[in-house]
């Protein structure tokens, strides 16, 4: 006759394992609600409607970086090669303004980068998959005012703004929401 050994440490582990069985979780990318036919991915220059140097291209290039680690896709920047499904950017709205003020100095101390993007998924037949005409991220960073050491930060908030924008495009394409 075998006896049941009831082990109290065992019992959280155990209740765990019975809450993840049902809830539906799920790696990024498990769930995805793209067609299985979509192998390959092109993500061209994302266009602009503003003024700005070379946003569009920080923004394309952080979108390729974050599909090609976080997806199956062969992600290419090409439209060349007939890919499976296009993802077409659009920057509409690209603002810098000052967010606080130093009255010592007289100047702005930190700024505030607002984007608006446009985002659009099609598979190769035109279909769209995936659409957001907006997107609005935001980025701050600190002004330096002394001009012997000064170092220009909107790159760097700008770099930091387009992986968080790519990271929550990738979620939602992949996601569905």
């Amino acid at each position: 006759m075998r006896r049941f050994v009831f082990v109290p440490a065992l019992v959280p582990v155990v209740i765990a394992l019975l809450g993840l069985s049902g809830c539906g979780y799920h790696t990024l990318g498990a769930a995805t609600h793209l067609p299985p036919d979509v192998r390959t991915l092109s993500v061209p220059v994302f266009a602009t409607q503003t003024d700005a140097y070379h946003t569009e291209v920080v923004m394309t290039n952080a979108v390729i970086r974050e599909m090609a680690a976080r997806t199956r896709f062969r992600v290419t920047p090409d439209t060349g090669g007939n890919p499976d499904a296009v993802l077409h950017g659009t920057i509409l709205k690209e603002l810098v303004g000052p967010l606080t003020y130093n009255s010592a100095t007289e100047q702005s101390s930190s700024f505030l980068i607002t984007m608006v993007v446009s985002v659009t998924l099609n598979d190769r037949n035109g279909k769209v998959l995936y659409q957001n005409k907006n997107y609005v991220f935001r980025q701050q960073y600190q002004s330096t005012t002394d001009l012997p050491t000064f170092l220009q930060e909107n790159p760097a908030a700008l770099e930091r703004l387009s992986r968080e924008f790519a990271r929550q495009l990738v979620a939602d394409v992949l996601e569905g929401f």
